[in-house]
């Protein structure tokens, strides 16, 4: 059973978990205003250029785009299963859902560089490499500018979710959280679910809205 070491500035676990829970918030939120300043970059930059965001929308490849969307969408639902997991003292069923939802991260990680490779080989690079001949103009190369920086951005936090979700499965196969003490779990599903919001933005923005 996970029981951490009580700090001294707490007088009970109740209390040390409760600042644990509002430490993460206060870490969330952080990430959100570093989101939220490319959310904005990029509504500036859409309202300079929106013809050529419009038609550099439809370079995207929505399939795989709405792919990756349902598989961290089922992810986020496989992570909050495993927390109930660990609540009613199911530890190996908790550490086989996160096993799951670790390999849809994983499968998420291939089909963003299943995508990458393919507009790669179409000139879509961002930056001054740009090279696509169908749509030379400046607003097409500022969107896709913005495409490998935020959807990497965000592919980095999945790589950093995975590595917390291995190491919650291996301590939920070992027997360490169940209905005193879950809140690693807890708070390595609540960075999940973060990661899986911010993907629920970034798809309508660089997949759906031409």
């Amino acid at each position: 059973m996970w029981e951490p070491t009580l700090r001294f500035q707490f007088e009970d676990r109740a209390k040390q978990a409760h600042a644990a829970r509002l430490g993460m918030w206060v870490f969330l939120v952080s990430e959100m205003l570093l989101f939220g300043a490319l959310f904005a970059l990029y509504a500036a930059y859409r309202t300079t250029y929106p013809a050529a965001f419009a038609g550099a929308t439809r370079l995207t490849d929505l399939t795989l785009g709405t792919a990756n969307t349902y598989v961290l969408v089922t992810s986020s639902l496989v992570v909050a299963l495993s927390l109930a997991a660990a609540r009613r003292a199911l530890g190996r069923l908790a550490g086989g859902l996160l096993a799951l939802a670790l390999a849809m991260g994983a499968l998420f990680l291939v089909l963003k560089g299943v995508e990458y490779s393919a507009h790669f080989r179409e000139g879509l690079y961002p930056g001054t490499y740009y090279r696509y001949a169908g749509m030379p103009d400046r607003g097409a190369q500022v969107f896709f500018s913005l495409y490998y920086l935020m959807t990497g951005l965000h592919a980095l936090h999945v790589l950093i979710g995975m590595i917390v979700l291995a190491w919650l499965a291996w301590l939920a196969l070992r027997g360490r959280f169940g209905p005193d003490g879950d809140t690693p779990l807890e708070l390595g599903a609540m960075y999940w679910h973060f990661v899986d919001i911010i993907w629920l933005f970034l798809w309508p923005m660089f997949y759906l809205i031409h």
